[in-house]
């Protein structure tokens, strides 16, 4: 079969998606830059990857909202998930695609008040929403990296994020926090960087990916392989519907069942079909089907195969243990600011035990870290989903954290 083939009308059930689907949805150099700014690295100073190889260039894409007082001090990072970038807040303009992720939680008067403080979102390192990743420009050979970018891991994602705020000026975060992928970022940047920030907020996110977690990826990730158009990463050159966009949106929708709950999904669409006429075909669908598919195209459209591969790999290879000596215990030492844990009755992708071992690892060696549980039926996805819950657990601990006339030092 070839590619022309697989993405043709004669296989609806491999291909149910519009046309014009890009081969990538990168943000690509002289695009609508949007709200984005840009930080370029020193090109004199090779960047090292935790695997051992080096960037010679990086550029970081960042947003921010609010205005940083004149102390520095009211300054919070917010780190975004696997398949976010660094439009946290605002609308859809010809340089973002989608809405602000966190629309409900971050503006003027809202949870993270922007009146109040400086809020600064980075796409990370390995991402396609400007950031250096497998869509940029190799120096060195003038053409997209594909898949011969280096393997990132979250810490990469942290140093690179910390050399930003060396720019900014930022020499510690009123708080650093996240969902998901992003609350990763978060356990690392206490680990890492603990002179760094005055608290944490970790959001349904866990000390290590399980085999659980794992298994998802691996699925999601073959998914994209699978796709003949993906032609072993290189199909960037790839006109309009002949880019790996089945695979992606395969991917995606293997990531939603896991992000939902079974509750809400027979709620939604409970057994219900697009054509309640057409019920024995081959190619007959549920509306949850249907769902699926438009999510699935959603982020084909706005996203990168390889990244996405990238990025879903780096999140199984998160263990804050990992080549620290001493184990857990050792490192959870070294998180010195206090900690809010926000956790999700309803997520089976991180359960409620995994943020209960944060909470108590930390707790154990002398830290402090609260858990506040969302109850919600949207698992995992209740972070972004629950706006009210989230944003008045965080305006509490936010407040707490201002009030609190500490300034850690790293032990």
């Amino acid at each position: 079969m070839s590619t022309e083939d697989f993405h043709s009308e004669s296989h609806p059930a491999l291909n149910p998606y519009g046309k014009g689907i890009p081969a990538s949805g990168c943000w690509k150099e002289g695009d609508p830059a949007g709200n984005r700014q840009f930080f370029h690295f020193d090109k004199q100073r090779w960047f090292v990857l935790e695997c051992g190889t080096h960037l010679e260039e990086i550029t970081v894409a960042y947003e921010t909202w609010g205005t940083l007082n004149e102390a520095k001090s009211n300054a919070i990072l917010i780190c975004h998930a696997l398949t976010g970038d660094s439009h946290v807040a605002g609308e859809v303009d010809d340089g973002h695609p989608t809405p602000g992720w966190w629309n409900d939680i971050v503006g003027e008067g809202k949870a993270i008040d922007t009146n109040r403080y400086f809020v600064v979102a980075t796409n990370v390192l390995g991402g396609c929403q400007g950031t250096t990743g497998p869509s940029s420009i190799n120096p060195n050979t003038g053409r997209p990296y594909g898949p011969t970018f280096p393997v990132v891991t979250v810490r990469d994602m942290v140093r690179v994020q910390e050399k930003l705020s060396n720019h900014l000026g930022i020499k510690q975060w009123l708080s650093v926090i996240g969902g998901s992928m992003g609350g990763m970022q978060v356990l690392e940047w206490s680990v890492l960087f603990p002179d760094r920030l005055k608290s944490a907020i970790p959001i349904a996110t866990a000390c290590a990916a399980s085999p659980w977690q794992i298994a998802f990826s691996t699925i999601g990730r073959r998914a994209v392989t699978l796709d003949p158009c993906w032609k072993g990463g290189d199909y960037y050159d790839a006109p309009d519907g002949q880019g790996p966009h089945a695979g992606l949106a395969n991917a995606r929708a293997i990531g939603m069942v896991s992000y939902r709950t079974d509750e809400i999904l027979e709620f939604r669409f409970s057994r219900e079909l697009v054509n309640p006429f057409n019920v024995l075909g081959h190619w007959d669908r549920f509306r949850i089907e249907s769902y699926l598919d438009y999510q699935g195209e959603k982020l084909a459209r706005r996203f990168d195969a390889n990244s996405y591969i990238l990025l879903n790999k780096a999140m199984d290879l998160h263990d804050l243990a990992r080549h620290r000596p001493g184990g857990l215990d050792k490192v959870a030492a070294r998180i010195q600011v206090p900690v809010l844990c926000l956790s999700i009755n309803s997520d089976i992708l991180y359960p409620p035990r995994q943020q209960k071992e944060i909470m108590d690892v930390i707790n154990e060696v002398g830290g402090k870290c609260e858990l506040l549980e969302i109850d919600s039926p949207y698992g995992h996805d209740s972070f972004l989903l629950e706006p009210r819950q989230v944003g008045s657990a965080l305006v509490e601990f936010l407040e707490k954290a201002e009030a609190a006339e500490i300034s850690v030092e790293a032990p």
